[in-house]
């Protein structure tokens, strides 16, 4: 059901890949909230990805851009504002890549120039992008910033590695940057930690489909589907949640708080 919560707002939406990325399920609850944007990834992502068919869908235009590459967010921010005829009122980022996990080395083990990079695309883009939107004075009073985490950020999960402290860092930056941007535009800026989901990016993490019906079973609600979360953002981006800034808000069905569940005893005590 559609309430018109993004009635005339403009967005860029950074990191939609396919069907099962929250971004594009993000984009297309934007879409049905009546928001107009941009979707934008970086070219090698486009090509293994379907992101076409989802601006076809969203009538979006599509711009590729590095994320980390201040040029190319300039050159996106500048279009994206042309394209949408005034700036821009929410922003998504839904980026997150480590060579060391697709490599499977270990927390001990990694490769240092991998892990810069790591950090770079998942965590320092967020600061970039910020950067260049107030640069250019491309975001509008009261507008919304988001990016998706993860509770690793916070403990300690295995197989997470570098992405652990990338994540740390995505978080941090969304407090110095809402600090910045909340006393000088009234710009909101949160992370989402997310439950496990079962993206593309998620799939690829050694033991992920185990650690996914764990944190289900110790979630009273279950986990928060990428459905979900498209949902929750939604409300972030719209003009409901207006004091709501510098919080890394825990989407994840009540895992956080949850120490034990009778579901979770009883797989040990089989064991056992």
């Amino acid at each position: 059901m559609a309430y018109n919560l993004l009635k005339g707002k403009r967005g860029i939406i950074f990191g939609a890949l396919n069907e099962d990325s929250i971004a594009w399920k993000i984009a297309l609850r934007c879409h049905e909230e009546g928001a107009s944007f941009t979707l934008t990834n970086a070219p090698l992502a486009m090509r293994m990805g379907e992101i076409n068919k989802l601006a076809e869908t969203c009538n979006a235009k599509v711009i590729p851009a590095d994320a980390t590459s201040v040029e190319e967010l300039d050159k996106l921010v500048k279009e994206s504002v042309d394209v949408l005829g005034g700036k821009i009122d929410f922003v998504l980022h839904a980026i997150g890549m480590s060579p060391n996990i697709r490599k499977g080395k270990e927390y001990g083990d990694l490769n240092y120039d991998w892990y810069i990079k790591t950090l770079d695309v998942s965590a320092l883009s967020f600061h970039k992008i910020m950067h260049v939107l107030e640069k250019n004075d491309a975001i509008n009073d009261y507008a919304s910033i988001v990016a998706l985490s993860y509770i690793a950020a916070q403990r300690i999960f295995p197989d997470y590695t570098d992405m652990a402290d990338a994540k740390a860092t995505l978080e941090s930056i969304a407090r110095g940057y809402g600090a910045r941007l909340g006393k000088s535009k009234k710009v909101r800026v949160n992370t989402i930690s997310q439950s496990p989901t079962m993206t593309t990016a998620g799939k690829g993490i050694a033991g992920f489909n185990a650690f996914f019906d764990f944190a289900d079973k110790m979630s009273p609600l279950g986990n928060a589907t990428a459905e979900d979360c498209a949902n929750y953002t939604v409300t972030l981006f719209s003009d409901l949640t207006r004091s709501v800034t510098m919080q890394n808000l825990l989407h994840d069905g009540g895992f956080s708080s949850t120490g034990m569940t009778a579901e979770v005893m009883h797989l040990f005590e089989q064991q056992g």
